[in-house]
């Protein structure tokens, strides 16, 4: 599908002069409309500015491209705006927009990633981007795109290649050197094309056979044969996630990030070409040299423990919410409490053991996941068997664990973490085994090492960790019993607004989780249950306060950031945090201090107010699992009033 196929004369506004990000969003959606691409505008916009809570769609070299896939497309379109001044658009390289195109693609089939991926290739030239935006008419904007496109796809039929990205023409009967190239950035979209293309060119301009495979959002495209790896004379993997590599056992293979495939294609190629590229082995992960090289420790550490906590969340809300129902069944059966409360009656019975189940498994989730993402394939093993020893204590002397203390969310941490190094060392040391062991390695040697591993390890320092995670129960009741809790309250709401969904935020919430976990296994549950529900709490708080804020204090905000507003009260009441990023990106030393001081009032409210949550997630629609309901309402609106009030103190009204 050509871009002129999707791009009207009136979808094209020349010379426009947005005040921020916002309105340029506005105007492009304006377009949309006029064109009569869209059924629903508001629907349209909120799928625009939820991609755009994802990461900014600005590329870079003063290009953006908002895009979205909603049902309120009616067919897919694009428009585009020039912006001679300049919009900030929270573009990587820190350089203002001044060409944006925006893309309403339908939710059948993946015409945005087709659209995006050939607009790279044409986005990538410098000169055709800079005749864009000195064109004086639309007629001629759309004539500027014909020609290049007629110039890049000669001899397109109806139909746009399969393949976004391929081989320069007459690549194949060239002769010389033949280099390969994988190219993925962590959306999929935008720099996966963009690598793509800068290689495919300098390989054409250098007179060396190349053939880049793109791992977009939208799957592999122009996939590397057995045959393009086997005759090639080393592969450049220029990617921010994980690609397939265990194909190139045994070639060059030099790893990097995507952005060196876009700004640096020449020095990579030369890297091949020059035999700088060390010969990879496929057990261990071609892209360690560039993590390596690139990331600092902290960096890594949180990627890992991210890779693990985003696969454990999903059975900890469902069994967690599940254990709740069970708790409320039996509480509406007129049961006072027990050892078999939550299983007292035939219908709660199911739903705590059913939840339980999905609960038994965050642990060994959370461990597995993480010894994964250090050590491949051959750590998920490691991390599951050693958060499964964690959560049930077992040592050298009581294996069963019929009579030990679990070590809990800090065992299964160390299982993942140190588990996984170990077993990467273990690989690492395998590397010197014969070539004739190489097909069992896999299936026998690392499992069985992986194993001997964890058990030695678990059994070893189950005790220690029991010990310590019994002593934190134990300072939670301590700090409850003597009125100190309303502290970790406030600091434990306050984590979840200073970075909404980033590292403090979720070192919080997976922390009130992880104590939500050890609950029942505790002599008084209570403490829990309260810091489960400051977290919560505390993660509610920043949207309402911005929806308050807007409503309130409109002259403190612009037009489109009034009208963004009132969705965040729905964003907080249903625990989204990240409802506030926007705000809190645009007005950083305003929203993020305002909101930390309206979440930790209200987490220190909440725990004042004895107030329990025994769900996970769900903000009100878990609200018969609340404690104490209403005055962890009269909490929330405290603080949601005081960061109101605070941001009304701190920011200076909107210039509209």
């Amino acid at each position: 599908m050509r871009i002129t196929d999707l791009l009207k004369q009136e979808g094209i506004l020349l010379n426009a002069a947005p005040a921020s990000k916002a309105e340029a969003i506005e105007m492009m959606i304006s377009l949309h409309d006029k064109c009569g691409s869209l059924n629903d505008v508001a629907a349209f916009k909120e799928g625009i500015l939820k991609r755009e809570e994802m990461g900014t769609t600005a590329i870079g070299m003063e290009i953006a491209i908002p895009h979205a896939k909603s049902e309120a497309v009616k067919a897919p379109a694009l428009t585009a705006i020039t912006v001679p001044d300049g919009v900030d658009y929270d573009a990587p390289d820190g350089n203002p927009c001044k060409l944006l195109f925006m893309i309403a693609a339908t939710t059948d089939g993946d015409v945005h990633l087709e659209v995006l991926a050939r607009m790279m290739q044409l986005l990538m030239d410098p000169e055709f981007t800079g005749s864009l935006k000195e064109a004086k008419t639309p007629e001629e904007f759309l004539a500027i795109i014909d020609a290049k496109e007629t110039e890049k796809f000669p001899e397109e039929a109806a139909e746009e290649p399969e393949a976004p990205v391929a081989a320069a023409p007459a690549a194949a009967e060239k002769a010389g050197p033949r280099v390969l190239a994988v190219t993925a950035c962590p959306t999929g979209i935008a720099h996966t094309y963009m690598a793509a293309e800068a290689l495919a060119k300098a390989g054409e301009a250098m007179g060396i056979n190349i053939k880049v495979e793109t791992n977009g959002s939208g799957g592999a495209k122009n996939v590397l044969t057995a045959e393009d790896i086997a005759n090639c004379d080393g592969i450049i993997i220029a990617a921010d996630k994980s690609v397939e590599t265990a194909r190139f056992d045994g070639k060059p293979v030099y790893s990097t990030k995507v952005a060196d495939g876009i700004h640096k294609p020449e020095e990579l190629i030369n890297k091949i070409l020059n035999g700088e590229a060390p010969i990879f082995h496929s057990d261990k992960k071609a892209q360690e040299v560039a993590a390596d090289d690139n990331e600092s420790f902290g960096r890594k550490l949180y990627k890992h423990l991210m890779n693990g906590v985003s696969h454990m969340l999903p059975f900890v809300v469902a069994g967690g919410i599940f254990i709740a129902v069970a708790f409320l069944i039996d509480a509406a059966a007129g049961v006072k409490g027990g050892a078999d409360f939550g299983s007292h009656t035939a219908a709660a019975a199911w739903f705590k053991t059913i939840g339980g189940y999905a609960f038994n498994f965050m642990l060994p989730l959370l461990a597995g996941f993480i010894a994964m993402s250090i050590a491949d394939r051959p750590g998920l093993l490691v991390g599951f068997v050693g958060g499964w020893l964690a959560s049930n204590g077992a040592t050298f002397a009581d294996p069963g664990a019929a009579a030990t203390i679990p070590s809990g969310f800090l065992g299964a941490l160390l299982a993942g973490f140190i588990g996984g190094w170990l077993m990467k060392k273990c690989m690492k040391m395998c590397e010197k085994m014969p070539q004739a062991l190489e097909g069992i390695k896999p299936v026998l040697v690392f499992p069985l090492a992986g194993l001997g591993i964890i058990g030695v390890m678990m059994c070893a320092v189950n005790p220690i960790m029991g010990v310590i995670n019994n002593g934190l129960n134990n300072a939670l009741i301590s700090l409850n019993e003597n009125n100190l809790g309303v502290l970790l309250g406030c600091i434990l709401a306050g984590m979840m607004a200073i970075d909404m969904g980033g590292p403090f935020n979720k070192a919080a919430y997976v922390f009130g989780a992880g104590m939500l976990a050890n609950a029942t296994t505790t002599s008084d549950p209570t403490a829990a249950y309260m810091i489960m529900a400051s977290v919560m709490i505390g993660g509610m708080v920043p949207p309402i306060a911005i929806a308050l804020s807007t409503s309130f204090f409109k002259k403190l905000w612009t037009e489109d950031e009034r009208k963004s507003g009132p969705v965040n009260y729905i964003m907080g009441l249903s625990f989204i945090t990240e409802g506030a990023i926007p705000y809190a990106a645009s007005y950083p030393l305003q929203v993020i201090p305002s909101c930390i001081v309206g979440s930790a009032v209200a987490g220190g409210l909440s725990w004042l107010f004895n107030c329990t949550l025994m769900a996970p997630h769900g903000g009100i629609f878990v609200l018969p699992t609340i404690g104490n309901w209403l005055m962890y309402f009269v909490a929330l609106a405290i603080g949601s009033v005081v960061g109101m009030l605070m941001l009304a103190i701190l920011k200076k009204p909107a210039k509209n």
